[in-house]
């Protein structure tokens, strides 16, 4: 399988079952202005793909993914705070939270991923986009 992602695109993979995912999902592309990312639940083709590929396990993965065709992959808050670096001001402030050290970062976005579902719910499938936003996502 080849991942159908342009140079200039980043991908973010995301738990398509989860409504903080989700949500998060809609808030990016509402702020994405410069129409940098595209999107794959981890449960699709796309999101097996790239697990497979770069031999992360699923069951221990309980994260957002940020993927690049520069092969580099980033996970949890570092992920998170990239993608927020990217979405103009106020919120590409939040980049400066890189400079603190990753397992202070984690601790607190284990915290939130471990408990997602009890706070936020779960849905049944992973969404499926309207026809507007098909362009964005990858299977």
């Amino acid at each position: 399988m080849k991942i159908n992602l342009p140079e200039n695109k980043q991908l973010i993979l995301f738990d398509g079952v989860c409504n903080l995912c989700n949500s998060s999902v809609q808030y990016v592309i509402n702020h994405d202005k410069n129409n940098v990312f595209m999107f794959a639940p981890l449960q699709g083709e796309t999101g097996k793909f790239i697990l497979d590929k770069y031999q992360i396990d699923p069951i221990k993965i309980d994260s957002i993914l940020l993927y690049s065709k520069q092969k580099e992959i980033s996970y949890k808050s570092s992920a998170a705070l990239k993608i927020a670096s990217q979405l103009g001001f106020p919120r590409n402030l939040l980049g400066i939270f890189l400079v603190v050290p990753v397992f202070l970062r984690n601790g607190v976005y284990n915290y939130i991923a471990k408990n997602r579902y009890k706070w936020f719910g779960k849905q049944n499938e992973c969404m499926i986009p309207n026809e507007n936003l098909k362009a964005k996502f990858l299977n």
